[in-house]
């Protein structure tokens, strides 16, 4: 006899799934936090103060080091997230295949 898949309602309630809504709020949120605070800081930084008009290394400013290094930030952080992502969609699976859904 097949087991019959139960409602999302059931589903949402279990402790997998709470496991897995908890550990994203874990990454999620503090990635999050981190990104928008980096990003937002290069033009409140160069409207706002004289900070990143200092010279990095011969005409080259701080300003493009760092506008520089959030394409770096963005790429990173991508990475990092598909690491995690991956933990994420065998966390899905187990509940999935326990949950008897396709």
């Amino acid at each position: 006899m097949k087991a019959h898949a139960k409602s999302f309602t059931d589903i949402a309630r279990s402790s997998r799934f709470q496991t897995l809504i908890a550990s994203k709020k874990r990454f999620l949120l503090p990635m999050s936090i981190f990104f928008f605070a980096f990003y937002f800081a290069l033009p409140l930084l160069t409207s706002y103060t004289k900070i990143l008009n200092a010279s990095a290394f011969g005409p080259i400013s701080l300003a493009w080091v760092f506008a520089f290094a959030q394409f770096i930030m963005t790429w990173v952080l991508c990475m990092v997230y598909s690491r995690k992502a991956a933990e994420y969609d065998l966390m899905i699976e187990e509940i999935r295949s326990e949950n008897h859904l396709p």
